[in-house]
């Protein structure tokens, strides 16, 4: 993917994607026509670990934006995933159920969690960051978190 916003940490390396909208947890919301694909951020992947187990709600649920959408389970932690959008899930990756450390390998790829129908993405992606905007955000929260 060309285009990584890229900030660089010790050894670690946090990317952004430039195509898509970012809720405050770093869930990452993409439009694709009339339906908006959503996933992790790299800095929420790495942040929470290897991720052992995902559950992600089912296809014909009804979400709102700010609304569980998901939960992942890692070597640190359980994680509730928030939906950035208000709408209807239409397809679930099917790479959650058999092998949800695509996460981890590539977050802004294979590893997306589902699709959405959105209701009103003009409205829902007012209330998210930009790419820059999240860039700074995950830049403040790295930096705190390495010292």
């Amino acid at each position: 993917m060309e285009g990584l916003l890229e900030l660089k940490i010790d050894k670690f390396t946090f990317k952004v994607a430039p195509d898509r909208f970012y809720n405050s947890q770093g869930v990452w919301a993409m439009l694709m026509g009339k339906v908006v694909r959503i996933g992790l951020s790299d800095f929420l992947q790495q942040r929470s670990g290897d991720v052992a187990f995902s559950d992600v709600k089912p296809e014909g649920t009804v979400v709102e934006a700010g609304q569980d959408v998901a939960t992942i389970e890692t070597i640190k932690i359980n994680i509730d995933l928030s939906s950035p959008l208000s709408g209807k899930i239409i397809q679930v990756n099917p790479a959650m159920e058999t092998g949800p450390e695509v996460i981890n390998q590539d977050p802004y790829g294979e590893g997306w969690l589902c699709e959405i129908e959105a209701g009103d993405w003009q409205a829902d992606s007012k209330n998210l960051l930009s790419p820059s905007a999240y860039f700074i955000r995950m830049k403040q929260e790295a930096e705190d978190e390495a010292k």
